[in-house]
Parts: C-alpha cells; structure tokens; sequence
C-alpha cells in the first residue's frame, strides 16, 4: 500500500516532463551581440595643433657709437632697463672735442674776415679773381669743418633709437669709441618678445595671421598670444614654416627662452574617430572594423592629432568604414554583430533625458 502511494506522485511528475515542449536552438544571427558602430569619417579637431620655438625679440635694435676716438666717460644704462627714444645710454668724454672746435672756430673767424675784406673787389684789379676766389673758398671750407665739429659734439651723447628693453651691454667706462660691427647695447623695441614656431607646410596651411595661442613659458606659466606674421616660404632642408606668436610685455617672458603653442582654434577636417574607438596593446593602436556581413575584424592604424574627443587616422581603413565605437567591447576576428549606429543608439536616450 505504501509504495502505491509512492509511485503516484513519480508517475504524475514523468507525465508533466513528457508534455513539456522542447527547447529551440538559437541561430547565430540571434546570439550576435548589439554594438554600438561609428564611421571613419572626415572631421573637424580642434585644439590638436602644438607648435615649439624660440621667444625672440619682435624687432631687435643696435645701439653704437657713431664717432670714433673718443673716450668713454659715462655709462648710463645696464641690462634690463627700460628705455625711451632719445634717452641717452652712453656719455662720451667731449675734452679733446671741444679744443678741436675752439680751434676750429677761430680758423672760421680768421677766414670769414679774409674773405669779407675782399667783397666788392670783383673786377677792380686790386686782387686777382683767383685771389678772392681762394679767400672765399678758405671761408667755406672753414664754416663745412666747424659745422662737422659741431655735429660730432651732438653725437658725443649715444641715444636709444627707439624704446625699449635693454638685452644686451658690452660697453664700458674707459672704452674707446670705434666703428665697429660689434653693437654696445641690443634691444627688445617696446619691450616686445614673441615665439618664433615652427610648423610643417601642412599645419601652417592651419594657421592665420591674428588667431590666438596659449604659449607655455619655460617655468611653466601660459601666455595667450597672437598670430603676427606667417612664413611665405618653407625650408628647403627642414620642410618647416615659421609663425611668428606677438606676446604680452611682462617681466616673466624672456627673450632667448623656449616656449610650446597650442593654437586653441585651429581646425582642420582629417579622418577620425572618437577617441573611445581605438584600442592600445602591444601591437599598437587598431580598431575593430565591421564588414558587410557584420562581422568583425581587427585593423591597425596610425593615429595623428587630437582634440575635442577625436583621433586623426592617419594610416589604416578608408573613410566610410564602420569600426565598433568603444574599444572596451571585447570582439574577436570573426565575430558576428547587430550594429546599431552611434546616433541612433543616443536618440533613445536623448528622448528620456528630454522627458525627465
């Protein structure tokens, strides 16, 4: 009696097995991963331009004497100063100058007064006319040498061309003036120093005159400066083209320094991809192209400027191609996939962000 009891319920639960409905088997197409697909594609990438190069001043001026001979009494100027036009930066010692024109003057005197005695004597016979011409012409010839004297005394005092900071100084008290190639003060004109970079004919194609960069300095700090001059021509041994970036006057900015330009505005469109997209191993930077028949194929590429999210393909598959847009999917070759495209797989969420 006990084991009919038993044998009821295991009779019931194998009844219940035998209708159960058998299990289908998925298709391949069925268990394929949705993935979220981007295009290799030309874009704009901001930012992504980087330029080094020397700080230089933007118009450098010499100072030298312009008289030689002569003592040097005084140096009123050093390095770091900044000057005016006209200031006076080197007093000359104007002793012997001063005899020279004392002499030079009584000579001037003694002439005029020789030649004022013959006026009126032209075609008198008192004197031959190449007499009184001679006397006339000893007249001018003293006045042209005083007034020479005179000039050289204004000279004695070496002025600053223009306004600005003062680099460089060789000269000194004692030195003898002399006409030489070797400047006694270089200067920056207003003080003005900006970056001398240098770009590849591609890039400098990217860059205008008055477009702004933010110039990092030797210590550190950023200067934001301004396009001023670009190169008409480009190295014919370094293929490079100067842009010259206009920076503020402050004491921190030194000529002879070196400095990095990030041109902040420059764009350009390239073929890219977001930044998501590439994966990095030991074999470098690739993608992970999705064919016609979506499936998926690893591709190595080499990756160029950045900015704004984006990565330049330089080399690697064309432009159109679909490509996986997150490199942390895990994917291998062969791999079948439902793509689903960036923008249409964003607008789901777009609407409840809208709905919120």
């Amino acid at each position: 009696m006990k084991l009919a009891k038993l044998l009821v319920p295991m009779v019931a639960v194998l009844a219940l097995a035998g209708c159960k409905k058998p299990t289908q088997t998925q298709t391949e197409a069925q268990r394929a991963r949705a993935v979220t697909v981007t295009r290799i594609e030309p874009r704009p990438i901001v930012g992504s331009l980087t330029a080094s190069g020397d700080l230089i001043p933007r118009e450098e001026a010499a100072v030298a004497p312009e008289v030689s001979g002569y003592r040097v009494a005084k140096v009123l100027a050093d390095v770091g100063d900044y000057v005016r036009a006209g200031q006076t930066l080197v007093q000359l010692d104007p002793t012997l100058l001063e005899a020279q024109i004392a002499q030079a003057q009584a000579q001037a005197s003694q002439a005029e007064d020789q030649a004022k005695r013959v006026s009126g004597l032209d075609g008198t016979g008192v004197l031959s006319q190449e007499q009184i011409a001679q006397r006339r012409f000893q007249a001018e010839i003293a006045r042209a040498n005083l007034r020479q004297l005179q000039t050289q005394r204004r000279k004695m005092s070496v002025t600053a061309p223009v306004s600005g900071l003062i680099l460089e100084r060789t000269v000194r008290p004692g030195d003898l003036s002399a006409m030489t190639t070797t400047p006694w003060f270089r200067m920056a004109r207003d003080g003005q120093v900006e970056l001398s970079a240098d770009l590849a004919s591609d890039d400098l194609a990217r860059v205008r005159v008055g477009q702004i960069a933010s110039v990092t300095l030797p210590g550190g700090v950023t200067a934001q400066g301004r396009v001023r001059l670009i190169s008409p021509q480009i190295n014919a041994q370094t293929k490079l083209g100067e842009a010259r970036i206009l920076l503020p006057v402050r004491p921190d900015i030194r000529s002879g320094g070196f400095g990095r330009a990030v041109f902040s505005d420059a764009a350009s469109d390239v073929p890219a991809v977001p930044e998501a997209a590439i994966r990095y191993d030991a074999d470098g930077a690739s993608v992970m192209v999705v064919g016609a028949d979506n499936r998926v194929k690893r591709a190595l590429v080499q990756t160029g400027a950045r900015g704004s999210g984006l990565v330049q393909i330089v080399k690697g598959p064309p432009t159109g191609t679909r490509i996986v847009a997150s490199a942390a999917s895990l994917f291998l070759d062969g791999d079948l996939v439902r793509p689903v495209d960036g923008a249409a797989a964003s607008a789901p969420a777009a609407k409840a962000a809208a709905g919120k």
